[in-house]
């Protein structure tokens, strides 16, 4: 079922239609259907919102529940003084989808629209399968499903074979109305490898083929003759509930040998004139229903051999009223009904909101004001919905506060000799008196032989709570005729009468309407409950508003009877899978009509041979135990007390208890769409194994792991449900270049059952993320030092990065956009050259995969106007472990102290030649004494000179010691080994610091001296790197600067080491 099977109606009082010059609420005239399809051949698709009101409404909208305000998109054409506008097809419709709302408003209260769906149609295509051939010996029934897709409708189905010849068809082969090809006995002919259901949408001017099906004739020799049964519709009873103007479908297609015929009959009536029999007797229709079609209907199929029967109880509900008119202190009751399968649920709006409470009383479906009062003058919204969808009615409410006086009506020429009736809403006469003038009990003034004495003014006086008027008529008689110059006004207490009952027992003191009697009638009989002690009063109603009711009658008290209705609202429900669960709204207690109320519940299996089992219990429940799962009940509820027994029940039908479905879902296939979706396909579950209602499937899917990392991991599991019955659906949202695991169960509802077998799936290579550092770590003159870090996703193998850069000075002119591509993935950092002195620029990153790039970061700095010399902090890095940041380093010195350093570990330390645009590295090797120093530092000058100091020192020792040789005196080993130290042993245990130097000319090897249009990746290792002005540790993974590759270290350090060993030498 694709709507709500229900019909929401307002019970009102009797529909008003007030002038425009009154001032009244606003009322929905034209509105848009509830679902308004983009059909791609249209040329434009018109929103529709057209209301009435005093004062003029205003139109606002909404979709998707978010204020949507037309104006503001100048693509869609407006109306004036319209809600309405119109969405033109251009070719990109998608934007526009979604569920839009139109509320009408003015001060005295909102009128809304039902939801309007927008909806851009999708081609509806046959899901692939595999369909076995249909093997059946002759003289067997036959169905061949069809199961169209769901599209726009209106939906047409064709049987026709490969070559596009239709399938002949007969009583004994025909078409039901869900597109099935039922045979209700198979011949030999009937064999044959081509069957297709073709699915016309003539609206989207689609056509859609089934693959062909098969059908094996086995002939045999004898073939049994037998008596009818129904292949359609199932069971022996069904109900079907239709609104006025609907059309009635009822079909029956039989099996049996001879081929059956089928009669319709309506139980206790003949079938209306208006009734048709199609499909070859099979297909009864009625066009334009009304309530007068409702009742019994049934269809026989009959052959030599016996027949089968099957009952359809068809209700037919009228449409509601939207409009009441009450005067202050009365009490209005709104009632909204609302019926379908599930049951709908009622939500109260007032002008569009949520109902709040105040003296408005909410009984159900029922609204009460009691003590109604101008501020209760509203557009009350009844909302009913189920799983099938949302119907919404509107209900202006109208209590008047301001008295409205009396106005004309109609005019009347009149004859002598004849009857002149004034109608007159007071009760006095005044003046008008004698035989001739009678005033009736509905205040009407009735002239009998009218002379031509009567001529004169007539004065009819009126009056409420909320003041009194008077209004004059002028009857003027000439001659033979009479004729009235004026309108002749029409105030009796008409059009009707409300008769209103209080009892005593239950809700003293509470008036409730009762019956409704025409303004012509002085009497009515009325229809009471049993048992219960009434009061009676009667007011008028016309179009100005309602009267003071009478004074109350005496008390009346019915003797008790037997119930006169029924339970309603009977729902089966099973919790467990034993169990079935019958619960009822029970009666009222004025509904009881007398004393001892119980009711009695009889329930058999549905389609078996078995006798009613019944209980009679005092409660609106019971529980049925030790049921079959999931099978087919009918259920009656009967209500009885002392008196006896109400009418005969209706048999209403339900099923026992559901079970978890014991099957999975069967070839799962999953069809990679783009790297963040996939399309997931499976083949049904069948019905059998489902154990309850079907509630949808449910993915389940994990991630594994990224193609980047060989080691899987059971990421967090994620699920997505699909109500319905479908074999597909698509899942979003997945991280590219990934693999995943998915499994689908089918659910119902006790829960869900088995997952199928486990399908693993890899999405494609994606873009990056964009970079999550990028920065200008030094700015001179000419030039300009970048780093980043690498995305923290990559979505891929990370091929390089683009690198742009642009002059953007504060003119309106930029300058051209210059571009790089760097190839290697390792590089972090990057310097430019060759730029304008004192010129503002805005340089561009993104990370790039094999795919394309990423989103782009983006950074400004400003050159400077003269060089100068930077203060930039020192680092290190210890094995390949992660970067740490020192203290700014001083330029002008030639050394810099980093502290905190591991003993027996080495470090690397990137540094930058003047003049070049990358990172000298030197690696350096401390142990528990004092670290020696490499790369370079046999070349500074405060190390010559000490190497000079410790050099003339030991001159000095040595010439004492050979002055004191001379003298034969002679000194310890210990003392020797004191003024002579291992320097290189030394150099290898004392503490000491990394430092590089801005005077050292000589590059080292592999280093760079400028870069120009592209960076090649054995070139990109060693750049200028920026680490911020405090101390900070960053990762490796990309939170900040890149690691050097192991081969390119080792290459390096090694380098270094040796140019120091040769220093030493």
């Amino acid at each position: 079922m694709g709507v709500v099977v229900s019909v929401c109606a307002f019970h009102l009082t009797t529909a008003i239609d007030i002038p425009l010059e009154v001032e009244q609420l606003p009322t929905i005239t034209e509105a848009s259907p509830s679902s308004l399809i983009a059909f791609p051949f249209d040329e434009s698709f018109p929103m529709t919102c057209e209301a009435k009101g005093n004062p003029e409404p205003e139109f606002r909208w909404t979709k998707n529940g978010e204020e949507f305000d037309p104006y503001q998109d100048p693509r869609l054409i407006k109306e004036d003084n319209s809600g309405t506008f119109v969405i033109p097809n251009t070719g990109n419709l998608t934007e526009y989808q979604g569920t839009y709302r139109c509320y009408a408003n003015n001060k005295l209260g909102t009128a809304i629209t039902e939801e309007i769906e927008f909806v851009v149609p999708h081609v509806p295509k046959f899901p692939k399968e595999k369909i076995d051939p249909i093997k059946v010996e002759e003289g067997q029934p036959v169905i061949l499903e069809c199961n169209p897709p769901k599209g726009i409708p209106p939906l047409q189905i064709y049987w026709m074979t490969i070559d596009l010849q239709h399938i002949e068809q007969d009583e004994r082969v025909s078409m039901g109305l869900n597109g099935d090809l039922f045979f209700s006995n198979a011949l030999e002919k009937d064999s044959r490898r081509d069957y297709c259901c073709f699915a016309a949408f003539p609206r989207i001017r689609t056509i859609v083929q089934k693959n062909a099906m098969s059908v094996v004739v086995k002939s045999t020799n004898s073939i049994l003759e037998r008596k009818p049964s129904l292949l359609m519709p199932s069971g022996v009873k069904s109900e079907t509930q239709l609104v006025n103007g609907d059309e009635l479908l009822l079909e029956c297609i039989a099996e049996g040998i001879p081929t059956p015929k089928i009669e319709w009959v309506r139980m206790g009536h003949r079938l209306p004139d208006r009734a048709t029999i199609e499909n070859h007797g099979k297909l009864l229709s009625i066009d334009q229903v009304n309530e007068d079609d409702s009742g019994k209907y049934m269809c026989k199929a009959k052959n030599i051999h016996g027949e089968a029967k099957h009952s359809f109880d068809v209700s037919v509900e009228g449409q509601w009223k939207n409009s009441q008119l009450s005067t202050i202190g009365s009490d209005v009751r709104i009632k909204c009904s609302a019926t379908g399968t599930p049951q709908p649920t009622i939500q109260w709006r007032v002008n569009g909101k949520p109902l709040k409470a105040s003296n408005r009383k909410v009984l159900d479906d029922t609204i009460v004001l009691h003590n109604a009062k101008s501020i209760d003058s509203a557009v009350y919204q009844c909302e009913a919905s189920n799983r099938h969808g949302t119907l919404l009615a509107n209900a202006n409410i109208m209590i008047m506060s301001k008295f409205m006086g009396l106005r004309w009506f109609y005019s009347l020429l009149l004859k002598i000799a004849s009857t002149f009736l004034l109608k007159n809403k007071d009760d006095t006469t005044g003046s008008v008196e004698g035989p001739r003038f009678t005033v009736h009990q509905n205040g009407s003034l009735e002239i009998h032989n009218v002379e031509k004495e009567d001529m004169g003014q007539y004065t009819c006086y009126t009056k409420n709570t909320e003041g009194k008027s008077a209004i004059t008529a002028l009857l003027d008689v000439k001659g033979m005729k009479l004729n009235t110059r004026r309108h002749v006004f029409n105030t009796q207490l008409g059009p009707y009468f409300i008769i209103e009952y209080e009892e005593s027992q239950w809700e003293p003191g509470n008036w409730n309407e009762l019956q409704r009697v025409p303004g012509n009638h002085g009497s009515a009989v009325l229809k009471l409950y049993g048992h219960v002690d009434y009061r009676f009063r009667v007011s008028g109603v016309n179009a100005v508003g309602r009267g003071r009711p009478s004074e109350p009658t005496e008390r009346y008290k019915t003797p008790p009877a037997a119930p006169d209705k029924n339970p309603e609202n009977i729902k089966i429900e099973g919790h467990l899978p034993h169990e079935m669960d019958i619960n009822w709204e029970p009666l009222s207690p004025i509904e009881h009509n007398g004393p001892g109320l119980e009711y009695k519940v009889s329930y058999k299996r549905q389609d078996v041979e078995e006798d009613w089992h019944e209980h009679v219990v005092k409660r609106h429940s019971f529980v049925v135990k030790g049921t079959p799962t999931f099978v087919p009940y009918e259920i009656r509820i009967q209500a009885r007390n002392y008196q006896g027994w109400g009418p005969e029940p209706k048999v209403v039908t339900g099923y026992s208890g559901e079970d978890f479905p014991s099957a999975a879902p069967d070839d799962v296939e999953v069809e990679v769409m783009n790297n963040s979706l996939v399309k997931v396909s499976w083949t049904r579950v069948h019905k059998d194994k489902l154990h309850g209602h079907l509630g949808g499937y449910r993915i389940n899917w994990w991630r594994l792991r990224s193609l980047l990392d060989s080691k899987k991991t059971h990421g967090n599991k994620h699920t997505l449900t699909f109500p319905g019955d479908r074999n597909h659906a698509m899942l979003p949202g997945l991280t590219p270049f990934s693999e995943y695991s998915l499994i689908v169960m089918t659910f119902n509802g006790r829960g869900n059952g088995p997952g199928s077998h486990a399908v693993n799936f890899k999405t494609p290579e994606g873009v990056p993320e964009e970079n999550p550092v990028f920065r200008v770590t030094d700015v001179q003159k000419h030039i300009v030092a970048l780093t980043w870090a690498p995305p923290l996703v990559a979505n891929g193998v990370l091929t390089g990065y683009r690198l742009e850069y642009q002059l953007i000075n504060d003119t309106e002119e930029v300058g051209v956009l210059q571009s790089m591509d760097i190839s290697s993935p390792d590089t972090t950092s990057c310097v430019l050259r060759n730029l304008e002195a004192v010129s503002r620029y805005k340089f561009y990153l993104r990370s790039c995969t094999r795919v394309g790039c990423g989103p782009q970061v983006s950074e400004e700095s400003t050159t400077t106007p003269v060089a100068r010399k930077s203060h930039r902090p020192g680092c290190c890095r210890a094995g390949k472990g992660n970067w740490k940041i020192s203290e700014a380093v001083n330029t002008s010195k030639t050394f810099h102290i980093i502290e905190g350093l591991e003993p027996g570990t080495a470090y690397t330390c990137p540094r930058e030649k003047e003049g070049s645009s990358q990172c000298q590295r030197v690696v350096l090797l401390f142990s528990s004494g004092l670290a020696s120093i490499h790369g370079g530092i046999s070349t500074q000058g405060w190390f010559i000179g000490l190497m000079c100091a410790v050099a003339l020192l030991t001159l000095i020792v040595l010439i004492a010691c050979f002055v004191n040789r001379n003298k034969g005196g002679k000194y310890a080993v210990k003392e020797k080994e004191d003024l002579h130290p291992d320097l290189e042993s030394q150099g290898m245990h004392d503490d000491t610091f990394c430092e590089y130097s801005d005077n050292d000319e000589k590059p080292l090897k592999g280093s760079q001296h400028s870069l120009s249009g592209q960076i090649k990746a054995e070139d990109s290792g060693d750049s200028l790197v920026d680490y911020g002005d405090e101390d900070a540790q960053f990762n490796e993974d990309g939170s900040f600067i890149g690691e050097y590759a192991g081969r390119k270290e080792k290459r390096v350090s090694m380098e270094v080491k040796g140019t120091t060993n040769q220093s030493k030498a």
